[in-house]
């Protein structure tokens, strides 16, 4: 066959036919297959940017927990009751009491409340916070959660709009925009003169530091190599878990100014670090990889020029012909996508629903878990050192655990694993424990409740481990997946899933944890609903990040079959059932162009079929004009 096939391509073309000249694949949509190895590839250049990215993670992870102490909640001794309160004398004992448990002014929290001067004292290392400074205790107390939930809602918004916009104007736009809005909002944070003021500037704090922090995700997976992207993504993990573990020392270190008061300080050591990120205005680059895919060629070469030379990559001797092909296409005007044109595929909008999906069921979850871990008797709102630390190495734990299982099991498979154990340490807690106190040990209540909890610390562990896992190897798969003319958007709509489940945590502690048991039953449930979801993503390990929305609907599930049987399954079926195509209705339902293309492909003779390597081609081809 392949002796015969030069002798068929000098045949003459017969019939008005000639055969057909398949076009040269292009390079440049193969940016990690064919662009960034003719660069270099993941060279010198591409790991200081990376370093870059690297950095204002610690002051990211500052930023994202600052709430445990900003917002921590006092034990407040009564000095002072009222006057009029026939239970307290004139010159009563000080009674201390916690002061997010009394708020409803009736009962038994009205008589707690009745108290003219409070002395509040914090256990976070700070001597005073926002709660302190304000008074935030009794009647006041549900201004706490409305400033804890600006910080997150300003978080979601800003994933949902600066996504859209780093899609439309570029990565680099939407970094300098939040770095520097994010000097001034937080900064302003601290000289705020009231809550109300505090909650406002938090909300847009917390717009520009989800901009912040999705820009440079996108910005180092779009820098990576297939082999490189998962092990520098999670290095950032690390750096905001170390940020998360340093803010104790942080806040001991803020203590006791003369000057301002203690939370104002930490409001500005944590905010003042991101002055280091204006020099990125000039020494940071939009991504490569979204310039090409949104055919900005021009911007495109001078760039690919400045890498080649940073990497030392002579691009004048370089085979692979990527530069030539630019300038080729360089009259191109530059095309935009929106992340609602998502809708019109088939299988990309699904994956990442699905992933949405886990991702809010991961951080949803984890809160049931970490109330769990908690001391019952210990007020749901007071913030213990020993929790934190326990949930801070936890995330570390998590972070250490996904590189050996996502590097045997790929990223679906890992995903896969993580939340089969959350839905059995969720199931498991809600369900054995209940049994353990129904069934058994029911005239020893003391040892019966010992077990129960204990088996209630070891199953919140477990499953706050999971659940973490979960949730950060979700927003890592997105990425992967979404390709880069929506990257921004698609992985702003995870991180705002994300973000819906951490803001269950403070309407749990606003309702008083009511409704908490239906809580946890309900994110059971979906991690149930979760892993039935998951057998429906593709694996993209090892694969190239799809460019275009065509390129991310070629990421599909892999079949159950080997490749090569679907392809002789597929063969066969062609081969018995080619000639339904020609019955008489068809023809007749197709009109007279397809009969008189049937009419011509009748009349090619073998040695064509010849010429073409054997290759039938279809009456709808020819109908259409191939």
């Amino acid at each position: 066959m392949a002796g015969g096939r030069p002798e068929a391509q000098d045949h003459p073309p017969e019939n008005g036919f000639t055969p057909l000249e398949h076009p040269a694949p292009r390079l440049l949509p193969h940016i990690d297959s064919s662009v960034l190895p003719s660069l270099g590839g993941f060279g010198k250049h591409q790991k200081q940017l990376v370093v870059l990215t690297w950095i204002p993670a610690l002051f990211i992870g500052f930023s994202q927990f600052s709430d445990y102490f900003l917002l921590a909640q006092p034990n407040g001794t009564c000095v002072q009751p009222l006057a009029n309160e026939s239970n307290w004398t004139v010159a009563p004992a000080p009674v201390t009491v916690t002061s997010g448990a009394p708020g409803n002014g009736t009962g038994e929290g009205y008589m707690l409340c009745a108290c003219k001067e409070w002395r509040l004292e914090l256990h976070t290392g700070l001597s005073q916070n926002v709660v302190t400074k304000w008074n935030l205790v009794c009647d006041s107390a549900w201004k706490v959660h409305i400033a804890k939930f600006s910080l997150l809602v300003g978080s979601i918004f800003g994933y949902l709009v600066m996504g859209v916009m780093a899609d439309w104007f570029g990565r680099h736009p939407v970094l300098i925009l939040s770095v520097l809005f994010m000097l001034v909002f937080g900064l302003s944070v601290a000289f705020s003169v009231n809550v109300t003021m505090f909650s406002t500037l938090r909300f847009f704090e917390g717009f520009c530091l989800a901009g912040l922090a999705l820009s440079l995700y996108v910005l180092r997976i779009e820098l990576c190599l297939p082999g490189w992207r998962f092990s520098m993504t999670m290095v950032a993990s690390f750096l905001m878990v170390g940020g998360q573990l340093l803010m104790p020392g942080v806040a001991a270190l803020c203590r006791n100014w003369p000057d301002r008061d203690d939370w104002q300080v930490l409001q500005i050591v944590i905010i003042s670090p991101f002055v280091l990120m204006l020099p990125y205005v000039w020494i940071f680059p939009e991504s490569l990889r979204w310039l090409l895919a949104t055919q900005h060629y021009r911007r495109s070469k001078a760039m690919m020029l400045r890498i080649a030379r940073k990497n030392q990559v002579d691009m004048t001797t370089e085979p692979s012909g990527v530069l030539a092909e630019l300038e080729q296409e360089l009259h191109k005007k530059p095309q935009r996508t929106c992340i609602v044109k998502m809708m019109s595929t088939r299988n990309l909008w699904k994956n990442i629903v699905v992933l949405c999906v886990n991702s809010l069921t991961g951080y949803g979850i984890h809160h049931c878990f970490a109330r769990s871990m908690m001391d019952p008797e210990a007020q749901p709102t007071a913030l213990c050192h020993a929790d934190y630390y326990t949930m801070a190495g936890i995330a570390v734990a998590t972070c250490l655990a996904l590189c050996p299982m996502v590097g045997l099991m790929g990223r679906r498979g890992g995903l896969l694993t993580f939340m089969i154990i959350t839905a059995l340490a969720s199931l498991l807690q809600l369900g054995l424990l209940n049994l353990i106190g129904k069934y058994s040990l029911r005239h020893d209540t003391v040892l019966r409740d010992s077990l129960n909890r204990k088996f209630s610390v070891a199953f919140s562990i477990i499953g706050m481990f999971s659940s973490h896992a979960v949730s950060t190897l979700s927003i890592f798969f997105c990425a992967e997946i979404t390709p880069t003319v929506i990257r921004g958007g698609g992985l702003g709509l995870v991180l705002a899933s994300a973000g819906f489940g951490m803001l269950t945590a403070p309407i749990m502690e606003l309702h008083n944890q009511k409704g908490y048991f239906l809580h946890h039953v309900i994110f059971a449930c979906c991690t149930l609903l979760c892993i039935i979801c998951l057998l429906l993503l593709p694996e993209p390990r090892g694969q190239p990040l799809p460019e275009s929305l065509a390129d991310g609907e070629t990421f599909t599930r892999q079949t159950l079959l080997h490749p090569g049987e679907q392809h002789l399954l597929l063969a066969k079926t062609d081969r018995d059932y080619s000639r339904v195509h020609d019955t008489p209705l068809h023809l007749s339902a197709t009109g007279g162009a397809t009969v008189a293309a049937a009419t011509a492909l009748a009349a090619v003779p073998a040695s064509y079929s010849l010429a073409t390597g054997g290759e039938v081609i279809g009456n709808r081809a020819i109908a259409n004009g191939v």
